[in-house]
């Protein structure tokens, strides 16, 4: 996978080769990065990259020109927006079957819409909320994605994840088996691995139906849930009513 990033403050990015999965994952080739300042595809001799916007309003509007130059023969642009469509584990999966993305991250009231209309491919937000740039949010596209490149991590590990079976991941626990006077639930250590699968699968659905119900709703709709998943989702409904 190959990662192009157009940023007004590309320093933000350097933290990506110094920390953990992804700072290994880079150092094995899984992925590539490359940085770019848009203020260096200015044609203004200040490097000027904003300007008002046309029939007024509050702030500034990123100018085409520089992120022409700048989007000028990349592929698949995605520009990092609160008005985007909303990130998802899906959408994360679709992303990571791409050999390359480049990431746009806006600042200000926005870019020009002509941008938008030529070059951009997707819009993407990360939350219902608004940040100052696109970078933090590039960053957590970028996190999520390289997770799921070959060999970055198990596949095992991805199984088990939140979101991935469109319920929300069970409680972990690890040593001690007391602390401050709390103990692990006694059947993790039975050693019964059917009855602690079981167990596990209990608490996920249990937990997303207090907090995602939303997600359960939707693999119902796509099918996703095994005979056993859906009757212990009926079950633990039931339950909730009683």
């Amino acid at each position: 996978m190959k990662f192009t990033v157009l940023s007004l403050f590309p320093d933000f990015f350097n933290s990506l080769n110094q920390f953990g999965i992804i700072r290994r994952a880079l150092e094995e080739n899984r992925f590539s990065l490359d940085v770019y300042n848009i203020r260096d595809f200015s044609t203004d001799k200040h490097r000027r990259v904003d300007d008002y916007p046309y029939a007024g309003g509050s702030g500034m509007v990123m100018t085409p020109q520089p992120l022409a130059d700048a989007l000028a023969g990349r592929k698949h642009v995605i520009y990092l927006s609160p008005r985007g469509e909303r990130l998802t584990q899906d959408i994360v999966r679709d992303l990571a079957g791409y050999e390359e993305l480049t990431l746009l991250c806006g600042h200000y009231e926005g870019i020009d819409q002509r941008i938008i209309d030529r070059y951009v491919e997707k819009e993407i937000s990360i939350g219902d909320y608004v940040l100052s740039g696109g970078e933090i949010p590039a960053m957590v596209l970028m996190d999520a994605i390289i997770r799921l490149l070959p060999g970055v991590i198990t596949q095992d590990s991805l199984t088990h994840e939140s979101h991935n079976l469109f319920l929300l991941e069970y409680d972990q626990y690890t040593r001690p088996e007391t602390f401050d006077g709390q103990t692990v639930p006694e059947i993790l250590l039975s050693g019964n691995h059917a009855l602690i699968e079981d167990y596990r699968l209990e608490q996920a659905i249990r937990l997303t139906l207090e907090r995602r119900p939303d997600l359960i709703e939707e693999g119902i709709r796509q099918g996703a849930f095994t005979s056993n998943q859906l009757n212990r989702i009926n079950q633990l409904r039931e339950e909730e009513k009683s």
